[in-house]
């Protein structure tokens, strides 16, 4: 074993569970219970995409307290540069990826990730919603889909916002629930259309963060 296995093996032993609890004390300060819905539809081994609906920048904390294995996510580039936050990241083995541009490095990355049997998580629309409403989706994702061959699986996220709402970096009282949603997971073939992936997962997110067709 590498050292940088060995240290990245004692950060999911010993400081993930450390962090679950601290994180969710936090939630618990600011007003937030989080409620976890399907969890067990997430297999208990090998390769998973999960795609979420991206309301702030609480998600990831959100969606890895409901997801019991180590989440990767793909998280904007500039989170790398940030005090604080650049730490956390690295630790945590984020893929980055540029908002901006198409950024085929980042793709690749996430790609290679699950083929390697690990859990990667995207927003797909690339960016946090300002109303909460479902932002239209990037393609990148269904390239992810169609590259990796790996199951993927939606989450519908509700709540975070109340902890801290876009576009701020600092938490406030929420006094509502943050509630993560589990669907079902699916395995699409290597000749999927986009535009079937595309849809599937737009229908899939706003199900399970009960939005209507037309947002």
């Amino acid at each position: 074993m590498t050292k940088d296995a060995g240290s990245h093996s004692i950060f999911l032993r010993i400081f993930l569970p450390l962090i679950r609890i601290f994180a969710r004390l936090i939630f618990l300060l600011f007003g937030a219970t989080l409620w976890v819905k399907g969890r067990r539809n997430i297999p208990k081994k090998g390769a998973l995409l999960v795609i979420a609906n991206h309301l702030s920048n609480t998600d990831p904390v959100a969606l890895q307290l409901a997801c019991p294995p180590l989440v990767h996510f793909l998280a904007r580039r500039e989170l790398w540069e940030m005090k604080g936050v650049g730490p956390i990241v690295r630790a945590w083995r984020a893929i980055p990826i540029s908002q901006s541009t198409a950024d085929r490095a980042a793709l690749k990355s996430a790609i290679e990730s699950l083929k390697r049997d690990k859990i990667v998580a995207i927003f797909p629309e690339g960016q946090l919603s300002p109303d909460g409403k479902l932002l239209p989706l990037l393609p990148g994702v269904a390239l992810i889909i169609r590259m990796s061959g790996a199951p993927c699986i939606c989450a519908g996220i509700k709540g975070t916002d109340g902890v801290m709402p876009h576009p701020e970096m600092t938490p406030r009282w929420s006094g509502r629930p943050i509630t993560v949603e589990w669907g079902e997971v699916r395995k699409f073939e290597p000749h999927a259309k986009p535009e079937e992936i595309l849809a599937w997962i737009e229908s899939e997110l706003r199900r399970l963060s009960h939005q209507s067709p037309d947002g």
